[in-house]
């Protein structure tokens, strides 16, 4: 957008008159865009002046002033002049479109601010500066469809704010459900919730959504809640100074920042700079912050131990945000956790990118890509004392794919951040047994060890089923896995104690497939779907169940006599007839008709390749065998 911006102010001076009012969504575009402007301009009458909320007073009153006789200004905004503010001589606008914008997300518990496209009513609003004194015009940096896919109005407030204020005064006014209130635009549900899990944890409600005592005091405070129980709590500690300090920077946008493009992350480094600051915006703040502490409960002349103490900033930022204490992830690469369960960052060359623990105050960007914006460094002392009753053990237990074998481990947590983890014995409970079970599904349950009797049994059984799904389980890979991950534990009761896939013997596996064929499956299976097949000449041979259809593999000659063709569930077997050597010969599911047909052309080349075995002329008739010829016929 500051290449756009850049542009269609160059434009401007060379098409239009008098001084150009140009709308940016924050004061990092402002900067950006300045900067573009200054090498760009070479005009010494034309003066380049940012105006956004973080600037000091007279840097505002100056963006805002008409410009000298002979010169032109160039006010670069943000949606703080878009209403009740008239800049002399401002002939042109040139609108990007864009305002930034809190969002709150309640299932975190954080308000980001968003880039998003005006309303029609703000765009109409800003091409009005144009207007104000004079005939003007407006550049807009988007196009006529654009503009008519534009919102009418902006979002009310209400429905994007952090609600944990509007709740504690409803509170405050005996009312516990917002629901029972009528409003324009009623609070999203969502948010009352979060606001209300705030207030508990920050012992402002009760159970039933009363205010305390506490919260009372919280209340009295003219901050927002969290930075108000920070307020309370660090005047206790005799911190309060400190702490309104912190508060100070936190609601101030702009004091204590350094000269940098950029902003400054550390809060520490901040406070140093806002101390030494005695400029008129500084004092008012000041001013206000000793009114913060008076109603927190400050006495008359206290003041902080170790106030400029900078390890201390973390520790009293933290009272305020419990759940954004945050970790490395290690590396010193900038990645954090915090407690709240969200990864954030910080640049790599930020010295705070090498810290172990942040109090972090505000993140920005999207949740996959989170930006630290406000920090402080955390000693782990403070983190193990302050928030002792907080930190639990925790014993988790889980499936490593790479060793196929479950793994358990202690560790203590703060929220999501886990630390001093150890390894530990898996126990033999049943809930261990599941993550083996489930992770064996995942690897595959062919990798276990069946054996060949199970294989056939899961085999025949889907035989039957491709009849009848209904009335038979699916003991296939895929179907077995994924009773598993349906919640369906059909193996977990029968490994209570292993930890490793590779100790899954057959046994324990026969035991599961028994289970998983009730009565009276089992004798349906052997009287439809048999093991083998009792062949004229005695021989067992197994049935393969593998394929579509159920196939015996069997020399010619062991089914002579045999009149009828073989069958499983009343449908033919696939009989391979072999040669006395074990060769293929044919594929039948006829037999009376290859005993019929083509025999007799097998029997001519059969015999002359084995001579010592019979090939009768009429085999339906013939004793089968499993013998060669005796000697001498």
């Amino acid at each position: 957008i500051e290449a756009a911006m850049a542009g269609a102010i160059l434009r401007a001076l060379r098409e239009a008159d008098g001084s150009i009012l140009a709308f940016l969504p924050g004061a990092a575009e402002i900067r950006r865009t300045e900067r573009r402007l200054v090498e760009a301009i070479a005009d010494p009458t034309v003066d380049i002046a940012p105006l956004h909320g973080t600037l000091d007073p007279a840097s505002q009153d100056r963006a805002i002033a008409p410009a000298a006789p002979g010169r032109r200004k160039v006010v670069l905004a943000t949606a703080i002049a878009e209403t009740s503010l008239t800049i002399e001589g401002v002939r042109v606008v040139i609108d990007s479109g864009l305002a930034r914008v809190p969002r709150f997300e309640p299932d975190l518990g954080l308000t980001r601010l968003e880039t998003v496209r005006v309303s029609r009513a703000s765009a109409d609003q800003r091409r009005g500066r144009a207007g104000r004194t004079a005939p003007g015009v407006c550049y807009r940096l988007w196009d006529e469809p654009q503009d008519r896919s534009l919102d009418p109005f902006a979002r009310p407030e209400i429905l994007n704010a952090d609600l944990s204020g509007l709740v504690l005064d409803l509170a405050e006014w005996g009312v516990t459900d917002p629901a029972t209130l009528a409003w324009l635009d009623p609070p999203p549900a969502a948010a009352v919730a979060e606001a209300k899990a705030l207030l508990a944890r920050l012992g402002a409600i009760d159970a039933d959504g009363r205010i305390t005592a506490e919260g009372v005091s919280l209340r009295a405070v003219p901050l927002e809640p969290r930075l108000a129980r920070m307020l309370v709590d660090a005047e206790r500690a005799g911190q309060g100074r400190l702490a309104g300090e912190i508060a100070a920077l936190l609601t101030e946008r702009g004091l204590g920042e350094g000269r940098g493009p950029s902003p400054t992350v550390d809060v520490a480094e901040r406070l140093m700079r806002f101390r030494a600051d005695d400029g008129g915006r500084a004092r008012d703040v000041k001013a206000a912050m000793r009114r913060w502490r008076e109603a927190a409960g400050a006495r008359p002349g206290s003041d902080d131990r170790a106030a400029n103490d900078p390890a201390e900033t973390g520790a009293v930022l933290a009272l305020a945000y419990p759940d954004r204490v945050a970790r490395a992830r290690g590396g010193g690469s900038g990645a954090f956790l915090l407690a709240n369960g969200r990864a954030a960052a910080l640049d790599p060359a930020s010295p705070l990118a090498r810290e172990t623990w942040l109090a972090v105050a505000e993140i920005g960007g999207t949740a996959g890509a989170a930006r630290i914006l406000s920090a402080a460094a955390l000693s782990a002392e403070a983190v193990m004392r302050d928030f002792a009753d907080q930190i639990t053990t925790q014993e988790t237990v889980t499936f490593d794919a790479t060793s196929g074998s479950v793994r358990a481990r202690a560790a203590r947590r703060l929220g999501a951040i886990a630390f001093d983890e150890r390894a530990m014995p898996v126990p033999a409970t049943p809930e261990a047994a599941a993550i083996l079970a489930r992770g064996v599904a995942a690897l595959g349950i062919g990798r276990l060890a069946w054996s060949k009797a199970q294989r056939q049994l899961r085999d025949r059984v889907g035989f039957l089923r491709r009849a009848e799904p209904e009335t038979w389980p699916d003991l296939s890979d895929e179907g077995l896995a994924a009773a598993i991950r349906d919640g369906e534990d059909w193996l977990g009761p029968f490994i209570l104690g292993l930890t490793a896939a590779s100790a899954i013997d057959a046994d324990r596996l026969g035991e599961a497939l028994a289970a998983r064929l009730p009565y009276p499956l089992p004798a349906r299976l052997d009287r439809e779907a048999p093991t083998h097949f009792d062949a004229p000449s005695g021989s067992r041979v197994p049935i393969d169940y593998a394929g579509e259809e159920p196939l015996v593999s069997i020399r010619v000659q062991e089914l002579f006599g045999l009149t009828e063709h073989p069958r499983a569930a009343g449908r033919p077997l696939v009989i391979e007839l072999l040669s006395p050597a074990h060769r293929p010969v044919q594929m039948t599911r006829d037999l009376p008709g290859f005993w019929r047909g083509s025999y007799a052309a097998v029997r001519a080349e059969m015999r002359g390749r084995y001579p010592k075995h019979p090939w009768p002329e009429d085999p339906a008739a013939a004793q089968a065998t499993t013998r060669a010829k005796p000697r001498g016929t």
